[in-house]
């Protein structure tokens, strides 16, 4: 794995300490007016989701993880594992529901996502912005109850429950923000 010095770090940029798969939320270099300089950072653990705060010296070495980014398609679920199909080599590979997260809420069959893997270990999965999904079930909007900015609850076609206009239907598509889960607009 390829050294860096703190003075190299990125927002962004994945590094592996003691085992532990880390990315840089944000850092700052302090140079204080008497003493040493430092590199104060903030890491999300990848594999927990744990948020923590480290200080460095200015020019220590840390390892950098090699992370490896694939196209993947989702094909289908099998028990509580997910399958994706490499899009370059057709590999199948099983991730498992801990690894998707909340990202399952927006995966339908054939959808793609670009998967970020550390060896075989799928460490994080990037969603399009938006996705279409079709409205299952929503209760209809009664004529003449047309208040400006008024939602009401509508099921997606994988579960997720959304706030929607009064006037979307069942059956219509919409668009979601992948980011918030909020409604964006008819699709």
């Amino acid at each position: 794995m390829p050294a860096i010095t703190t003075n190299d770090l990125k927002n962004g940029m994945t590094l592996e300490i003691d085992g532990d798969l880390l990315q840089v939320v944000e850092f700052q270099h302090v140079k204080p007016g008497k003493g040493h300089a430092f590199v104060r950072t903030t890491l999300k653990n990848a594999r927990s989701g744990a948020v923590l705060d480290r200080t460095f010296r200015a020019g220590e070495k840390v390892e950098r993880a090699m992370i490896d980014k694939r196209g993947m398609q989702f094909l289908y679920r099998d028990g509580s594992d997910f399958v994706f199909m490499d899009t370059e080599s057709y590999e199948q590979q099983h991730v498992s529901e801990v690894a998707v997260g909340d990202a399952a809420n927006y995966l339908r069959e054939g959808d793609g996502v670009l998967l970020m893997m550390h060896k075989q270990e799928t460490v994080e999965m990037q969603l399009p912005t938006s996705v279409e999904m079709e409205v299952t079930h929503t209760e209809p909007g009664i004529q003449g109850d047309r208040v400006s900015g008024a939602t009401k609850p509508a099921t997606l076609e994988t579960g997720l429950v959304v706030q929607v206009p009064l006037f979307i239907e069942t059956g219509e598509r919409i668009k979601v923000d992948t980011r918030n889960g909020s409604y964006l607009s008819r699709a």
